[in-house]
């Protein structure tokens, strides 16, 4: 008897210990915990997913045999990994992990690994593993002044701009934009090294981050204000208004792939939360919808039901959402309810209540409707499964976006019943409208 109970007893402490790792020891996920991460992963020289769970979550429970099978696919070409983030809080807290199942690949800069953003099956996990060990082999290859094959972009001089003392300020201090400005003298070798790095991320960056050059030779005017002493020298230019002030030391990496991940960085810090537009006009919901690659799109209560105070709290929901996914450059826009039928129709939006939520693809002509809490909870879960592929999506009523009325935007204030108009009922007698079967 003492012996079942020994032999019960193993049973389960071994069925807890693989409910709590969810992959069994003999599996390629490895079992990745704060002491041995950084020997493995950030020490390592190869390519790393890295997938942070928890045992009781659902969504990584139905994830094991996709994430086992990929695992299996990527053995010896990209190593596999799993963090209990529920035991190991202090390893995800140093990733920003905030849910389950959160996915990570640590591939050339391992200090920043980069959130998954593909499908949550085998096949769109190897394939983002595949692409980010290709771009390690690739950015080696240029590092060591190899070619890195016909389909990497090679980048156009042209798409650096030309700097000189006399237009630095016009172009780099009078621009709105982010500036990479390298200072160069033509005989440095380091300088000529850099040139085809320096050409390619200019082309990559195009409309995101301009790329500039100055000969410091030529131009010593510039080079002497900017504290210029060596070459190259790289300076950056945050957007927005600038003075000689604004320039701050580039510390990244000199390959095309370093400059355009940090430049992409530094982009993503310097971009604005959107605003939540009023849809007002057919101009407001096509600059939402047709413009970006995905709108918000949100039917608010009608100001009786929902006072001035009340609809600025979801606003403010809603503007905090935009900031948390404004990297996403999305389109936000609302209406008062019944102000825009055509909308809700279109979106099907009247049959859930108000208030409502609905995100729409204009290009495919698709959407999803918010079927959980409009709260900051309920709609960032929903976002964030919309954004890793996740979520059922049903095609759009109609060709094109709807006919939108034109109204007068909301002017902040609370609602009021509209004034009714005064009866005098001093001409009328009560008694002799009294009938005589009433007396």
């Amino acid at each position: 008897m003492r012996g079942l109970s020994r032999l019960g007893l193993a049973f389960f402490v071994g069925f807890v210990t693989g409910a709590a790792a969810l992959f069994p020891t003999s599996s390629n996920v490895v079992d990745l915990t704060p002491s041995n991460f950084d020997r493995l992963v950030i020490d390592g020289d190869e390519v790393w997913v890295v997938e942070f769970f928890a045992p009781w979550c659902g969504h990584c429970q139905k994830l094991v045999p996709d994430y086992t099978k990929a695992a299996d696919a990527l053995k010896g070409v990209v190593k596999v990994g799993a963090v209990n983030a529920d035991e190991h809080k202090s390893l995800a807290g140093k990733y920003g992990i905030r849910g389950f199942p959160t996915i990570k690949i640590f591939g050339a800069d391992k200090r920043k690994p980069e959130d998954f953003q593909g499908a949550r099956n085998a096949n769109g996990i190897v394939e983002a593993a595949l692409k980010a060990a290709r771009s390690k082999v690739e950015a080696r290859m240029e590092k060591s002044g190899g070619s890195s094959g016909g389909g990497s972009k090679s980048g156009d001089s042209k798409d650096v701009i030309e700097l000189t003392d006399s237009n630095f300020d016009k172009l780099v201090l009078g621009s709105d934009d982010i500036w990479l400005v390298e200072f160069y003298a033509p005989w440095c070798g380091h300088c000529k090294n850099l040139a085809p790095h320096w050409a390619k991320a200019a082309t990559e960056l195009k409309g995101k981050v301009k790329l500039g050059a100055l000969d410091a030779t030529a131009h010593q005017s510039k080079a002497s204000e900017y504290g210029v002493q060596g070459y190259p020298t790289i300076k950056f230019f945050p957007s927005g208004p600038k003075d000689r002030l604004s320039a701050q030391e580039y510390n990244g990496g000199r390959t095309s792939s370093d400059i355009v991940s940090w430049a992409l960085d530094k982009h993503a810090e310097n971009v604005p939360a959107p605003e939540m537009k009023e849809i007002i006009n057919e101009a407001t919901l096509k600059e939402a919808c047709e413009q970006h690659p995905l709108c918000v799109v949100s039917i608010l209560p009608h100001i009786l039901d929902c006072q001035s105070e009340c609809r600025n709290k979801y606003l403010e929901t809603l503007t905090k959402l935009g900031d948390k996914y404004k990297q996403k450059m999305w389109g936000w826009v609302w209406a008062e309810a019944t102000a825009q039928p055509e909308v809700e129709e279109m979106l099907e939006m009247g049959g859930f209540g108000y208030p409502a939520l609905a995100v729409m693809n204009a290009k495919k002509m698709k959407y999803s409707i918010l079927r959980g809490s409009f709260s900051y909870e309920g709609i960032n879960e929903f976002l964030r499964d919309l954004s890793f592929g996740r979520g059922s999506t049903a095609p759009v009523k109609g060709a094109s976006l709807p006919k939108v009325r034109i109204i007068e935007p909301w002017d902040g204030k609370d609602g009021e019943l509209p004034l009714e108009d005064d009866i005098d009922l001093s001409d009328v007698d009560l008694d002799d409208d009294l009938s005589k079967d009433e007396l």
